[in-house]
């Protein structure tokens, strides 16, 4: 087996056990409920600009791509069944989680990454604690809790995005577009959304604890695991879409 083979299967065996360890540690000990709230507002609050940002435009320009697109066909007035749908199973989770997962898992792998270097990760071993527990755990719940609640949010904005420019543009009544919006959207497609959204969460969380915790090299290894933490979550992000994706059609 080659070295690079090696290594790569030591970083799936240490991932695994800290994946394990948190889980451990979430159930042996209930997290502290200051340090969550604060995780929560800052890994999930101070995310609401990027992420309506993102999903408004979105929305502006799938109700104005699809318009020109659909009016060959005489079928302009889908428009919010094609924008809420699309937006509901895949762009809001996605691209939500993707934004997000740039900021909230940089900041996490620089946070970690630093006290790593620095020996801050020994000082608290050596106070007899868990790394995991005080800074793992925390950081995961409150992506696993706020990222949902992003996406929904975006859900809503960006089909606002979507009304905005079919009433400026298309010219369509307000309530029309909606009546479509509501007809389109089931309750399967809203939890199909937010099952991926967990497993999205999981993998930004995981992956931005596991970079920081294994950073070396000082300020040049913070900045590289930083890297790698973004390059990751996001591949990791549209991997696993694929196949949630056909798994949720499959039922």
């Amino acid at each position: 087996m080659t070295g690079g083979a090696t290594r790569a299967l030591e970083q799936v065996g240490a991932f695994s056990i800290l994946i394990a360890r948190s889980a451990r540690e979430t159930v042996r000990r209930r997290p502290e409920g200051s340090v969550v709230l604060d995780q929560l507002y800052q890994l999930g609050v101070l995310s609401i600009g990027i992420a309506t940002v993102t999903a408004m435009f979105t929305g502006m320009v799938l109700a104005l791509q699809t318009s020109y697109s659909l009016a060959a066909y005489g079928a302009k007035f889908f428009v919010g069944d094609i924008v809420s749908l699309s937006l509901v199973r895949e762009l809001g989770p996605v691209l939500t989680s993707l934004m997000v997962g740039g900021r909230v898992g940089a900041g996490i792998t620089a946070e970690i990454g630093t006290m790593t270097v620095t020996e801050q990760i020994d000082a608290i071993r050596a106070m007899a604690s868990s790394p995991v527990r005080k800074l793992v755990v925390p950081k995961v719940i409150a992506i696993v809790i706020m990222l949902p609640v992003l996406v929904v949010l975006s859900d809503f904005v960006g089909i606002m995005g979507g009304l905005l420019m079919a009433v400026t543009t298309l010219n369509q009544p307000a309530a029309f577009y909606m009546q479509h919006v509501i007809k389109a959207i089931h309750p399967e497609d809203i939890l199909s959304g937010l099952g991926k959204t967990v497993v999205f969460a999981l993998l930004i969380g995981f992956i931005a604890c596991y970079k920081g915790l294994t950073a070396t090299g000082g300020a040049d290894g913070v900045g590289r695991a930083t890297t790698e933490t973004v390059v990751a979550s996001s591949l990791s992000i549209l991997i696993s879409d694929f196949f949630l994706t056909k798994l949720f059609l499959a039922f």
